[in-house]
């Protein structure tokens, strides 16, 4: 595999309770030309997801749930399928039975870890609504690798317990409404690119 496949940036938007209205009014505002890949890895596990089928009204990018092996690519917007944990290796999604069955899950946390082992291109990691903390115990891991993180600013989020542990961590760059992390991301997108052709 060309290693040209793994130099574009991915945002992986983390949520749950609450994170689908913090998905929509992202996607509503991020162009479908980015060249970036956004992987929704939400939190809910107890029953199958159904954002593959909402979101496309809101994005003109092609939405997946993620398969088995499926190659990550850029301008597209992967879905995680309940109960699994998502990883990533040699450009392709892997996965795997479900590392905490009971409480709350750290699906988050165990793919952005992923990342920052296995994605040579940058990362941005979004933490929107919802419950517990999952995701904030590998924000700063991101930040070691030289990615961007965000959370979504609380009186924007319908429940703001996610976004409030992502900013207790220490390790949070922004704090903005989900409109404003569309601005952000189609900005530091526009960086990359522009450090690609220099």
């Amino acid at each position: 595999m060309s290693n040209t496949l793994k130099n574009f940036p991915i945002v992986c938007v983390g949520g749950s309770a609450g994170g689908l209205d913090a998905y929509i009014r992202l996607l509503q505002n991020l162009p479908s030309d980015m060249g970036v890949a956004i992987v929704i890895v939400n939190h809910i596990t107890l029953m199958p997801t159904q954002l593959h089928e909402v979101l496309p009204s809101y994005t003109s990018m092609p939405v997946e749930l993620i398969t088995e092996r499926l190659q990550i690519s850029a301008n597209r917007v992967f879905i995680i399928p309940a109960n699994r944990d998502l990883h990533i290796v040699a450009g392709e999604f892997r996965l795997l039975p479900i590392s905490k069955p009971r409480g709350w899950s750290d699906v988050i946390t165990v793919f952005l870890r992923s990342l920052t082992l296995h994605w040579d291109g940058k990362l941005i990691a979004v933490i929107v609504s919802g419950f517990d903390g999952d995701g904030a115990a590998a924000l700063c891991g991101i930040k070691e690798v030289g990615g961007i993180t965000i959370a979504q600013k609380l009186d924007t989020a319908i429940q703001p317990d996610m976004p409030e542990s992502a900013i207790a961590s220490g390790c949070i760059d922004f704090v903005l409404s989900p409109e404003n992390i569309a601005k952000e991301i189609v900005r530091i997108a526009g960086a990359v690119v522009s450090d690609c052709v220099v």
